[in-house]
Parts: C-alpha cells; sequence; structure tokens
C-alpha cells in the first residue's frame, strides 16, 4: 500500500522523481511511490494518506478515499477544491517560502549589477578593452522599496541587511508590520516612491496590485532609480514602463516577468541597455525539492507526535 503518493510534474525542469527519491530515503518507514501513468495515478491517489502534487481536482479528491494530507508543490493554492477537500477533513499545505532565498539572490545581483556597472564590465570583456569605466553608485545609502512582504519579499529584505540601506515595505496589511524599516499600505505608495532608489515588485498579482506601477508611479519615482520585477508582469504597465525608459526618465530596469509573457521577439523592452531580461527563471533552484521535502518531512514528523493534520507548517486549510 502507498502511503505517499507524489503526482508527476517538473519544477522548472526539474522532474518530479527526484522529489520521490528523496522522501523515499528521509522516509524509510513510508512507502512513497512515484505517479508517472494515468493507472498509477488512480492507484496511488485511492490508496495514500498523504499526496504531494502541483493539483488534484474534485473528482480526483472525492476518490482518494484514504486521503489525509495533500502537499501542494506550489505557493498559490486557488486552483484547487479546497472547500471538497476541507469537507473531507484533508490538510492542505503550500510551498511558501520554497522560492525564498534563490528569488531574492536574482534580486541582489540585479541591484549590484546596475550599482557598480557589471554589465558594463561584461561588454568591456567581450570586446577585450583594458579600459577603466566609472560605478554607477553604491547600495549603501539608498532607499530600497520592497512591494510584497511575503516569504520573498522578506527574504529579499534579509539579503538587503547587510548593505545599510534603507528599506520601505508595502503590503495589502500594513498592520501586520514587516521586516522593513518602515512598512505602508499599497495606497500609501505613491508618497515614498520620491525618495525610493530602487523599486523591487515582490507581491501577488491581484486586483489591487494589477497595473500599480503605472505611468503615475513611475513619474514619481527619481529620473536615477531602477525598477526590478519577480512578482508577475501585470503588475507593471508595460506602456509606461517603456514610455519612462524612452524619455530617460528611469536609470533603468530588471526584469523576470514580462507583459505579455513571453516577450515577443519584436517588443520594444529588448532594444534598452539600461533593461535586463530574464526569461521567468527566477524561481529556479537546483534546492527546490530539498526545500519541499523539507517541508513535508516536518509535517509528517508532527503528525506521528499529535496524531492530528493540524498546526502544520504552510498550513492554507
Amino acid at each position: 500500500m502507498t502511503d505517499v503518493a507524489v503526482l508527476d510534474h517538473d519544477a522548472h525542469g526539474i522532474p518530479a522523481a527526484e522529489y520521490a527519491d528523496l522522501l523515499a530515503r528521509r522516509l524509510p518507514d513510508r512507502e512513497v511511490r512515484l505517479a508517472r501513468t494515468p493507472a498509477e495515478t488512480d492507484r496511488y491517489l485511492r490508496e495514500a494518506t498523504v499526496v504531494a502534487g502541483k493539483s488534484i481536482d474534485g473528482a480526483a479528491a472525492a476518490s482518494a478515499e484514504n486521503l489525509r494530507l495533500f502537499a501542494c508543490n506550489s505557493a498559490g493554492v486557488d486552483h484547487l477544491p479546497l472547500d471538497a477537500l476541507a469537507e473531507r477533513g484533508v490538510a492542505v499545505t503550500n510551498a511558501s517560502g520554497v522560492h525564498g532565498p534563490n528569488i531574492a539572490e536574482h534580486v541582489l545581483g540585479w541591484l549590484l549589477t546596475f550599482a557598480r556597472r557589471l554589465d558594463e564590465g561584461r561588454r568591456r570583456q567581450r570586446r577585450r578593452e583594458w579600459r577603466r569605466f566609472q560605478s554607477f553608485t553604491e547600495l549603501a545609502g539608498s532607499t530600497v522599496a520592497v512591494v510584497g512582504l511575503g516569504s520573498i519579499g522578506e527574504a529579499i529584505v534579509a539579503r538587503l541587511e547587510g548593505f545599510d540601506v534603507e528599506t520601505v515595505g508595502a503590503r495589502y496589511s500594513p498592520e501586520k508590520g514587516g521586516p522593513t524599516d518602515e512598512v505602508i499600505g499599497y495606497g500609501d505608495l505613491p508618497e515614498a516612491l520620491p525618495r525610493t532608489d530602487a523599486l523591487v515588485l515582490a507581491c501577488p498579482l491581484t486586483e489591487t496590485t494589477e497595473g500599480l506601477v503605472d505611468a503615475a508611479a513611475l513619474d514619481a519615482l527619481p529620473t536615477d532609480a531602477i525598477v526590478v520585477n519577480v512578482a508577475r508582469g501585470g503588475v507593471i504597465d508595460t506602456p509606461a514602463l517603456v514610455d519612462a525608459l524612452r524619455s530617460n526618465a528611469l536609470h533603468g530596469a530588471a526584469l523576470d516577468v514580462t507583459d505579455p509573457e513571453p516577450l515577443p521577439s519584436d517588443h520594444d523592452l529588448w532594444g534598452f541597455e539600461n533593461v535586463f531580461l530574464t526569461p521567468h527563471v527566477a524561481g529556479h533552484t537546483p534546492k527546490y525539492w530539498e526545500r519541499r521535502a523539507d517541508i513535508l518531512v516536518e509535517n509528517l514528523e508532527r503528525v506521528a507526535e499529535t496524531g492530528a493534520y493540524e498546526g502544520l507548517r504552510n498550513q492554507v486549510t
């Protein structure tokens, strides 16, 4: 009989077989199986008490007679039949925090590249040109505004602590506080932008944040400010960003996500030397499955101690 079923899908190109192997080694007293085919998926869903996967539909959840925990492999769970799972007493956990370290490093890499003009160094290296150039600035003494103080935003702020910067955190519920020097609501962001040197977007895409960085927001930023987006492309008004860059109203932008996405090959953003683009890869880390395994193993140890699927790490229902 299957104790833990791992539904087959990849994460940033890393197959779920790696996840199943990790769990099998770390849970030697449990039968861990990877569902590679529809038949195996049907069988293991009926048998398993724990299922780890990206999604499960209502019909599959109904057939999972022994299911007690669905360990979702994404941070967002809106695509899951949460009500149906809750009615059956199935606990649901998510992958919140798994991407924090790597996305934060992606952001820091961009901030340092702009500050020290490392991109110019690479250009001169390609030309075999030993000619000095000046840096743009130092991070020390600058103000970095981080929009979104979830696990990713907090990881970014933690890694900024050693750079002697002033941090402003913007979040939907500012009363929750946060690790930044100042915490504000999204509605107060316009007042903080004129003193912002780097605007880092790490928030979910919602009705509130869609188009949050529009023409007015970009105009409020200093002309030597940079914008970094590791959230979703729709948080920025892309035509307004192009206009701001074209008119030299910004020092530059670094985008791991765009709107539209994928970015068409003829899009204007490709043509700016002061725009750094990566194809939605900030979330990749070779440690992804290892961190997912950490969460699940910790939770199963708690279940073994308490006998209940309650109070689990990253539990959403």
